[in-house]
């Protein structure tokens, strides 16, 4: 089977391997303390998710709009966040034998985060799968985080595939609204929301291995009308009558 009708684009977190928003939220509780700010509530908390650090900071919490005051604090959260987690990564259920399937197909993959590329690098080496994304697109490679489509498009440029013929997947109502916007389609994996809350998605699956290599192809299939067409058609002009 050709690798040329398909590429994979997967979140990091949630995905491949186990998140924990909990630690995300002890992070930004404890920078918010650290910089004389008022705890961030639960609802602005969850609007940062999936978002840039600096992207939140900044547009979310409005904490600074000042580019070396913005660039510190993004910096500080991360290594609050890094010293709660403790450099333990675990697989989600699932996730390492899909991705085995899909080097044994040869199918292009890339991986998405807005964590560091050095975070990224040293936790794929930890869990051992070097080797296995074409590309990888980080925190430095990016403007904005999800729901924006930019890291998604970045990577099916790396990947040297259109966005068609890319398929998405992530675990967040973020990750679906982003893919889709990118023209590509996604598969939402329900391990941290429920399977109705994520109905936007193309599929929705439990675990990754649950898939096939059929549902792949099938989502991948760019002649299926749900894809629609990027130009507005033009409209027929309707012959004349013949005057008889």
């Amino acid at each position: 089977m050709s690798c040329g009708w398909l590429a994979a684009i997967f979140d990091w977190e949630g995905v491949i391997i186990q998140d924990n928003p909990e630690l995300e939220k002890e992070a930004w509780l404890t920078l918010a303390e650290e910089e004389g700010r008022s705890p961030i509530p639960a609802f602005m908390l969850r609007r940062i998710e999936g978002t840039k650090n600096e992207q939140a900071i900044s547009e979310i919490l409005c904490w600074s709009r000042d580019p070396a005051s913005v660039k510190r604090m993004a910096a500080r959260k991360e290594e609050i966040y890094q010293s709660l987690h403790g450099g333990v990564y675990r697989f989600c259920d699932g996730s390492s034998e899909f991705v085995d399937v899909l080097m044994h197909y040869n199918i292009p993959m890339a991986l998405v985060s807005t964590r560091p590329r050095k975070t990224l690098e040293a936790a794929i080496r930890t869990i051992g799968i070097e080797g296995c994304f074409s590309a990888i697109v980080s925190a430095e490679d990016v403007c904005r985080g999800k729901p924006d489509p930019e890291m998604f498009v970045y990577a099916a440029q790396l990947l040297e595939f259109i966005a068609e013929r890319c398929i998405v997947f992530g675990n967040s109502n973020q990750t679906i609204e982003a893919a889709h916007e990118a023209w590509m389609k996604c598969v939402a994996v329900a391990n941290k929301h429920r399977v109705y809350e994520l109905g936007a998605a193309d599929l929705v699956v439990r675990r990754l291995d649950e898939l096939s290599i059929v549902d792949l192809k099938n989502l991948a299939d760019i002649e299926s009308p749900e894809f629609g067409s990027r130009e507005p058609k033009p409209k027929m002009e309707e012959d004349d009558e013949e005057s008889t």
